[in-house]
């Protein structure tokens, strides 16, 4: 199964890019409400994730409490507990469930390691959650 039929594309997606400070992280997944963003570098490659939790960490290791001062800090000054790994275009479901299940969502590259897009853990499981009522189907009758 072709895993693009999953994929949501980068124009649909937040992510920040890993010039942008602490503060314009936080203020992107505040206003997109999400908890993890992909980073990407100026030629749209993948770089890693952060988390609300890194951001959170980084502030108070920093003993940041106003936001003015978080406008000087480098995104990429944010230590990040774990980078979410990315799979290719190319690769298969099994590669999908195995990412899902650490991960939120799962970056997907092209071969250049261009950000694509990601597929998120809902839609994986909902197409596993389809292929098991189907099989049961199959066996009731």
């Amino acid at each position: 199964m072709n895993i693009l039929f999953f994929l949501r594309p980068k124009s649909e997606v937040a992510y920040i890019y890993d010039y942008h400070t602490l503060r314009q992280a936080l203020e992107i997944m505040e206003y997109h409400k999400y908890s993890s963003v992909p980073i990407l570098n100026k030629e749209g490659k993948y770089v890693g994730t952060i988390t609300e939790g890194d951001l959170l960490w980084s502030l108070k290791k920093r003993d940041l409490l106003n936001l003015k001062d978080a406008e000087d800090i480098s995104i990429l000054k944010v230590q990040r507990r774990m980078d979410y790994l990315s799979v290719s275009a190319e690769s298969n479901m099994e590669d999908l469930i195995e990412r899902a299940m650490e991960q939120n969502f799962v970056p997907v590259v092209d071969d250049q390691s261009h950000f694509i897009g990601i597929i998120t853990r809902r839609d994986i499981i909902s197409f596993c959650y389809d292929k098991i009522k189907e099989c049961e189907k199959k066996h009731d009758h």
